[in-house]
């Protein structure tokens, strides 16, 4: 894995109402060997909230939930196949 890989998770107004910090809570007890998990100001995708992007992959996901953590850790961070399901369409549209 990619030792600069950062999960930044949004923090701001729409996101929290949207259940961010149980988002970033659950990525912060994950275990993520080489990954930075960052609590963020809004990156612009509230609407679409809880709002996760991760970097260096520049994957966006949409509407997490505490529960979709596990298989983004999993499934995305462990195995570098992206869950599908809680891509964002504006930027992952053929998806």
């Amino acid at each position: 894995m990619d030792a600069t890989r950062q999960i930044l998770v949004c923090q701001y107004t729409n996101c929290l109402r949207n259940g961010s910090a149980a988002v970033l809570t659950a990525f912060q007890s994950a275990s993520v060997p080489g990954a930075m998990v960052i609590g963020c100001g809004c990156q612009g995708q509230c609407n679409m909230g809880a709002t996760v992007r991760i970097l260096p992959d520049d994957s966006w996901y949409c509407r997490v939930k505490a529960g979709d953590v596990r298989a983004i850790v999993e499934q995305h961070l462990k195995q570098g196949k992206p869950v599908a399901a809680l891509l964002h369409p504006r930027f992952h549209p053929h998806v």
